[in-house]
């Protein structure tokens, strides 16, 4: 095809298109007008893009025929009246429905974590067995793990803190399809934070290690296994799609929800961040310090299960997600 005669051939049509899609009021005859011409080019740009894909033209075709689609359908209001229903009843919905799935991972967590501690603990050749020389062992234990929640400003370590957390959890949700990869993920974490905090006990600093796990770790890590939990019950969707739904019904009703936890998520690990950056290295005492983690988790918990649980009561029959999930 002669990129050039196809240009000039087709580019008043291209041009007339521009000058609808910019008209805030277009008569009934120009609408029609676009919505012809809006087929035409996009019919277009499917040639562009399969014979000659120009970057230039295809960039050029994509932007006009996005623009005429948003002047064809009309911009679509933000709905502010349903944010307050958003947060009193979908997002507490969402993870309270999928609470057995997170809670599961995080009983598994605190397994795999607890033993992989107690095994550091009770044989101080396994560091060593793992790489570790005494210099870095006593570096960690002595400076790094303390000097870590203080050594950064704390606005870009909150951020810091946030952006790695986000990750972890989108890989936790984005994963669960799948089932397996999040297994993974947490396993990987458990024996981090498990290696850790036995070395931290082992030599006499437990304190410290609690004392700075608690402010930040127990909203961190229960958003962290919500988001695990979440990924795995959209996972579980199409496994078990139940009697009703097919299996990409169900999983499309499990993605919709579970869009619905990870943009509240968003929120909670933000929160998280906000205490890991300007709670656990102040000055405040330790007693204070875990005592602000411990309120707003609960805070947090009280919040997903009161009002979770009033939300699915309120849930009309047919407007839930399948049998199968209720059941686990």
């Amino acid at each position: 095809m002669d990129l050039d005669a196809y240009v000039a051939e087709h580019r008043g049509e291209w041009r007339r298109l521009e000058v609808l899609s910019r008209r805030r009021k277009p008569t009934a005859a120009e609408a029609d007008e676009m919505v012809l011409l809006y087929q035409r080019v996009a019919t277009h740009l499917s040639v562009v893009r399969s014979r000659t894909p120009d970057p230039a033209l295809v960039a050029e075709l994509s932007r006009l025929v996005l623009s005429a689609r948003a002047a064809i359908t009309g911009a679509q209001p933000v709905d502010w009246a349903r944010l307050p229903r958003f947060f009193v009843h979908d997002l507490p919905l969402a993870i309270y429905q999928a609470r057995r799935w997170w809670i599961s991972a995080a009983v598994c967590f605190l397994l795999v974590a607890a033993a992989v501690a107690t095994w550091v603990i009770n044989d101080p050749t396994l560091p060593q067995a793992l790489g570790m020389s005494e210099a870095d062992i006593e570096s960690l234990v002595e400076h790094d793990f303390e000097a870590y929640y203080s050594e950064h400003f704390a606005p870009n370590f909150g951020l810091l803190v946030w952006t790695n957390n986000a990750w972890i959890a989108a890989q936790s949700l984005v994963a669960g399809v799948l089932l397996l990869p999040v297994a993974y993920i947490l396993w990987q974490n458990a024996l981090s934070i498990g290696a850790t905090g036995g070395l931290m006990i082992a030599n006499g600093r437990a304190d410290v290690f609690f004392g700075l796990i608690a402010p930040h770790g127990l909203l961190e890590l229960t958003a962290i296994f919500v988001a695990a939990g979440i990924g795995l019950r959209v996972g579980w969707s199409w496994v078990v799609p139940g009697p009703v739904l097919t299996r990409g019904q169900s999983l499309a009703a499990a993605a919709r929800q579970g869009i619905t936890g990870a943009v509240g998520l968003v929120g909670v690990l933000a929160v998280a961040g906000l205490l890991e950056a300007f709670v656990t290295p102040s000055i405040l005492p330790v007693l204070v310090r875990d005592a602000i983690g411990v309120l707003v988790w609960t805070a947090f918990l009280v919040y997903v299960f009161v009002l979770g649980r009033r939300a699915e009561r309120a849930e009309a029959p047919g407007q839930s997600l399948p049998v199968a999930f209720k059941a686990r």
